[in-house]
């Protein structure tokens, strides 16, 4: 009776809710509703294809404590879904008694007692411990896809941080050339002062713009500095030498091409990403919820039991004719708790409705990422070549300049504002190389990319 009671369940039947979101992103040459397969996100290892990156994510996933932490998470709440599981079986123990009352006559008399004791084990008819189980697992399922979130986060940031570091090597390289550049220009500005050349004016303009390099040098470097130490958080130790050596003159237009993104992509593709299953995880687990709530409005029937022997002396305690079984069967019906019940399931419900807005915000925000970055791939790349193509002319427009001060045609003023603009251009070149690099990354996380599925399997 109790196993064909127990398939009666009270949790809601469970429809994913319908993503707010259009079919497809609108993104420059891509209508929003093309129809398109959903491609396959590449794993880490073949989207990041410089070898010195792979080492780091390697170091990173081995040795990150968030990640170790987030692991750690989904082995505390499997072993709190295996306290709610055991709840559905009944509890057995071996007990012994001794006890000493008076009879129907007055007199003092022991009474022993030893067996197995079945001590309180709710007969599910309702479903309610199913239900709450169902939530357990589902809250585990959750918290493992949590760990993924984690995981995609961390080779993210990696990636963005090794970029970074990459920029920062190569502004410092062109804040020394340019500071070398400027220290050689006082120098002939100074001799040219001396003999009457040049006024004093033109000295001190250059000696301004000399400290100005060496100023922005000194906090590129802090920043350099900044940078190691926070990608070194990030690997859970110290940057290994032959990746720190290797940066030495590395150039961003240098970093081998990831692997590309198709163009035309679907927005299905989001359900891969972790952050949404998990929120999907919890809805299913608020949902569960309700079951357990409806079920508290049906009787509680509990079976105890004890199987052993009993006698008045300890000596006959296993004597034949001593063995007794006493099984009781109790039940609950809740008639009165001043609306207890009812505001639990209120509550329940209530919390399933705020899953479901979770959900729903959790793909939202998802679809916003995705478009961002698409949106932004298209015009990174414009920028890219119009910033190219204003460093060579700004290369050009300093070498005229210099030619035109030295024959005496133009003020040392237009020499020092070509300086400037050059130092300006070049460094805008890369920090728009440094944004590309970046955009691909953060497209790569926002579809899901940066995890590997477990091979092991969920608890039933």
């Amino acid at each position: 009776l109790a196993a064909l009671l127990s398939g009666c369940s009270f949790i809601p039947r469970y429809e994913r809710p319908a993503a707010p979101v259009p079919a497809a992103y609108a993104t420059p040459g891509t209508e929003a509703g093309t129809d398109a397969a959903p491609a396959a996100i590449a794993d880490w290892k073949d989207y990041f294809t410089d070898p010195r990156l792979r080492q780091l994510l390697e170091a990173a996933l081995a040795n990150n404590r968030d990640l170790r932490v987030a692991a750690l998470n989904i082995e505390q709440a499997r072993a709190q879904f295996q306290i709610q599981r055991s709840q559905q079986f009944p509890n057995i123990g071996l007990g012994a008694n001794a006890q000493r009352a008076p009879n129907a006559f007055g007199q003092m008399t022991n009474t022993y007692s030893v067996g197995g004791i079945l001590s309180s084990w709710e007969l599910d008819f309702w479903n309610r411990l199913g239900s709450l189980k169902e939530q357990a697992l589902h809250q585990y399922l959750a918290t493992e896809e949590a760990r993924k979130a984690v995981q995609t986060s961390l080779v993210a940031n990696v990636a963005n941080g090794w970029y970074t570091l990459m920029a920062d090597e190569e502004l410092l390289d062109i804040s020394r050339r340019t500071l070398a550049t400027r220290e050689e220009s006082v120098k002939l500005t100074k001799m040219r002062f001396d003999v009457g050349a040049a006024s004093e004016l033109d000295y001190q303009q250059a000696q301004s713009l000399t400290e100005a390099a060496r100023a922005t040098l000194a906090q590129q470097q802090r920043q350099r500095a900044l940078d190691e130490n926070a990608l070194a958080l990030l690997l859970g130790q110290q940057l290994p030498d032959d990746v720190r050596a290797s940066l030495t003159g590395s150039r961003l237009a240098d970093v081998p091409a990831m692997a590309a993104v198709p163009a035309g992509l679907p927005s299905d593709l989001l359900t891969r990403r972790p952050d949404v299953r998990q929120a999907e995880q919890q809805l299913i687990a608020a949902n569960a919820n309700i079951g357990a709530a409806r079920a508290a409005f049906f009787p509680t029937i509990t079976l105890t039991a004890q199987a052993g022997t009993a006698s008045t002396h300890l000596s006959g305690l296993f004597k034949s004719g001593s063995w007794a079984f006493s099984p009781t069967l109790s039940g609950l019906l809740p008639i009165f708790n001043a609306g207890r019940n009812q505001a639990t399931l209120e509550s329940s419900k209530a919390g399933r409705d705020i899953a479901v807005a979770q959900y729903e915000k959790a793909i939202q925000s998802a679809f916003r990422e995705v478009s961002d970055a698409l949106a932004s791939r298209g015009t990174l790349a414009d920028q890219a070549r119009a910033q190219q193509a204003q460093a060579v002319a700004d290369v050009a427009r300093y070498k005229l300049s210099d030619l035109r001060y030295q024959n005496g045609v133009a003020s040392y003023l237009d020499l020092l504002d070509a300086q400037r603009s050059l130092f300006a251009t070049e460094q805008a070149v890369v920090q728009v190389r440094l944004a590309q690099l970046q955009n691909q990354v953060t497209l790569y996380k926002a579809l899901g990319g940066g995890w590997t599925e477990e091979s092991a399997k969920a608890p039933s």
